[in-house]
């Protein structure tokens, strides 16, 4: 093997190698590597592949526990869910595609983390996505930061990522349980498409992608290779510049139909007891699917080239292994029994071919054309790839910690504010994303877009899991620490007002440039968060995924760490709804955590729109009581009579009693909003009573003659409970201190929340 094109430091930079790793190269090779050698090395030590920069920092999530089944590691985590049952669930980031090709990149961010719930061999449920944009308008950013061109491209990749989503997700045939929907200048040419998966498999029929058993013959199945997604890893591994737009190329094509067929095919597969080990071909394609799955299992991977089904003519053997090419498997079979898995994927119309054989020597070797391409260590290319512990440095800060005069100064008229809230593009209905895609396809969905949580019945069983998504990139730019906390805390209580109880979650942590000291140390803060909230809430990290260089131009993204958080339903209980149930009931606020003063509210959605600034830090979080209202959450749901449940966070207490009145929902679309009348006795200023976004804290209703229950169970936990009102057929009254602030016509809030897309 010789290296037939001189690897200068140009050639390096284009691999995202430094001449530091360049030279470690050689020392784990002995030698220097060939033109194939230096792409997969440029895949693996790619920082979408090796976690270089967040791997130290990722060991400090709590990732065990009793319901853990599996932890980081595999291709998803799996969680306990009793009666035999597994859930395997995880939360993956497709940014860097999206923005380069809107459409192509959702729906391949979809299609990959559909295959890796069920290369787990567990039968995808659900999907939910968590997408971050510029503002669609110059007029809907009050900073001032967004021209009409901005604008404009901002609009088009929405519509293109949620046509992906949609396409995608509808043709695959798996309902689409929600997520969230945010805007912010920094997302303007930096997007976030944070996709989620669930899926549920017998525990006894689970798989795992390791190549195990010496002499076994390794299978090539579902689509053919092409030139599409070749070096996606290390593009998904950079900042973009002005050029980013040549790399359309380094996007791949999904095909949902195809990969409906290659799940069928799979879990049948799998049933025949043929298979030893499967693995999904996602990023780095055959490169890291081989060579993980050898090291999972300590041993290697011999493949052969000239096998594999191509699409493409005079594919060389350097395109072949860094292809990204869609729906596609490399499983290990039991040697003898390779017949039964072909007869299997010959009956679903796709490829399945042995293009290897498992060997007991540790090392990825590659032959094409009969010549050796590629010999590689399996530790080289993964427990030995780089970690950096790269340099962290708070950043100076440029935020005030008290009010601006826009606050002190400004005209303030509550029913108008919350007008305009209810009308703005983070806290508006999201009806137009999510009408787009198929929320009942297989009729299992009990609560779709619209409330707090998606929640699908596990018809085997008489459960149900819910599942939420959260994360507060303006949280976290004032307090990384504690927003990323905010962020599992916000996820989890979604999750306990349909009155289940939160078991597990997955992260999906999207920052700037880590080679940034700033950056770096927003990670590392954000990461100690999850870790302190996760531990406190028991609800343990099983897995996701680390997206860097989410930068454009030089301009970085917030911190933006998104959560998703699994909850159990128990037999026989139907999901609390957000949605007010029926006229006189009694209207209550449960609270965990300290009240917001004006440092806090400066990070709230009211400053950011209706002001334009920023100040301050976010909400205090009690952690101890925020799980504890998880728990009353729980138990009042099954036993004190509870008719909804609905968490207060964006927009603050007077927005969540406005979303009670009207929450809009794929399994009632068509209900008509009730009115309420409350009084709010909290003797602070009335902007910080109906708009701070005070943490722990949900809005309930029940019958009025079981209020007692309902208070006590809540005192017992810590917790205060103050019942504020009943609700009414009509009228949106709310009163501060018997003073009335708002006065409203349901029919005036249902126009400014339905209609934010205008």
């Amino acid at each position: 093997m010789t290296t037939s094109t001189a690897i200068t430091p140009d050639v390096l930079a284009r691999h995202g190698l430094t001449a530091d790793e360049y030279r470690r190269i050689c020392e784990l090779l002995g030698r220097e590597p060939n033109w194939t050698e230096l792409g997969v090395f440029s895949v693996m030590w790619s920082e979408h592949c090796s976690y270089k920069s967040s791997r130290i920092h990722l060991k400090q999530l709590p990732t065990g526990g009793p319901q853990v089944l599996q932890g980081p590691g595999e291709n998803a985590g799996i969680i306990d869910i009793g009666d035999g049952w597994a859930c395997a669930f995880k939360i993956e980031s497709h940014n860097h595609p999206s923005f380069v090709e809107p459409f192509q990149g959702a729906a391949t961010g979809v299609g990959g983390i559909l295959r890796d719930i069920f290369t787990m061999g567990a039968r995808p449920v659900a999907i939910m996505d968590s997408l971050r944009f510029g503002p669609l308008r110059p007029d809907l950013d009050p900073s001032g930061q967004t021209s009409p061109q901005t604008a404009a491209r901002n609009h088009a990749i929405l519509e293109g990522v949620v046509g992906g989503v949609a396409h995608y997700g509808n043709c695959f045939g798996v309902p689409n349980l929600g997520g969230e929907t945010a805007f912010d200048p920094c997302y303007s040419a930096n997007p976030l498409l944070n996709a989620f998966a669930l899926g549920i498999a017998r525990q006894d029929a689970l798989f795992f992608g390791k190549a195990e058993g010496v002499g076994n013959p390794v299978i090539y199945v579902g689509a053919k290779t092409g030139r599409d997604g070749i070096h996606g890893a290390t593009m998904a591994s950079e900042a973009f510049s002005e050029a980013s737009e040549a790399k359309r190329p380094n996007v791949q094509v999904g095909d949902p139909f195809l990969e409906k067929l290659l799940l069928e095919a799979c879990l049948e597969a799998m049933q025949t007891g043929a298979i030893a080990g499967i693995q999904d071909m996602g990023a780095a394609g055959l490169t890291s699917s081989g060579c993980e799955m050898g090291a999972r299992a300590g041993t290697g991977i011999d493949l052969d080239l000239d096998r594999v089904p191509q699409r493409d003519q005079g594919m060389t053997a350097y395109e072949m292994l860094l292809s990204e090419s869609q729906e596609r498997m490399l499983l290990v079979a039991h040697q003898g029994r390779e017949d039964e898995v072909y007869a299997v994927f010959r009956k679903w119309g796709l490829d399945a071919v042995q293009v290897g054989v498992v060997i007991a020597e540790p090392r990825f070797r590659v032959r094409h054309h009969g010549e050796l391409m590629a010999d590689i260590p399996n530790p080289a290319l993964t427990d030995e790839a780089p970690r950096y512990d790269r340099p962290r440095r708070a950043p100076q800060r440029t935020l005030p910690l008290d009010p601006t005069p826009a606050w002190r100064d400004r005209k303030r008229d509550a029913a108008a504010d919350l007008l305009a809230l209810l009308g703005s593009p983070n806290l508006c209905s999201k009806a137009w994303v999510y009408e787009q895609y198929d929320t009942m396809v297989r009729t299992n969905t009990l609560a779709g877009p619209g409330g707090d949580a998606g929640v699908i019945r596990l018809k085997d069983t008489g459960r149900a899991l819910a599942m939420a998504l959260d994360g507060n990139g303006r949280y976290c730019r004032l307090d990384p620490r504690r927003g990323a906390q905010l962020a599992v805390a916000e996820a989890a209580r979604k999750v306990a007002c349909t009155g289940a109880r939160p078991l597990a979650a997955t992260n999906c942590l999207n920052f700037g440039n880590p080679e940034k000291p700033e950056v770096m140390w927003e990670l590392a803060e954000a990461i100690a968060g999850i870790g302190e909230a996760c531990r406190a809430l028991d609800t343990p990290i099983t897995g996701g995924n680390v997206s860097l260089y989410n930068e454009t131009l030089g301009r970085g993204i917030q911190p933006t760490p998104v959560l998703g958080v699994v909850g159990l339903l128990e037999r026989g209980r139907a999901p609390l709804a957000a949605r007010f149930a029926a006229p006189g009931r009694a209207i209550l606020v449960l609270s965990g955590s300290p009240a917001s003063g004006t440092r806090e509210f400066g990070s709230s959605e009211y400053v950011a729109l209706l002001l334009g600034t920023l100040w301050g830090t976010p909400p205090a979080l009690d952690l101890e009581r925020e799980h504890g209202l998880h728990q009353v959450l729980e138990q009042a749901h099954a036993h004190a009579g509870l008719d909804s449940a609905h968490q207060v966070s964006s927009g603050g207490l007077a927005v969540a009693l406005a979303e009670c009145c009207l929450a809009q929902t794929v399994e009632q679309p068509e209900k008509a909003p009730l009115g309420l009348e409350v009084n709010l006795p909290d003797a602070r200023d009335w902007e910080l009573v109906l708009f701070a976004e005070d943490a722990s804290r949900v809005v309930v209703s029940c019958d009025p003659a079981r209020v007692a229950e309902v208070t006590e169970a809540a005192q017992a936990a810590g917790l205060k409970a103050v019942q504020v009102g009943e609700t009414r057929t009509h009228g949106f009254v709310i009163r501060h201190r018997g003073q009335a602030v708002v006065q409203l016509e349901l029919e005036a809030l249902a126009a400014a929340w339905r209609g934010g897309w205008a």
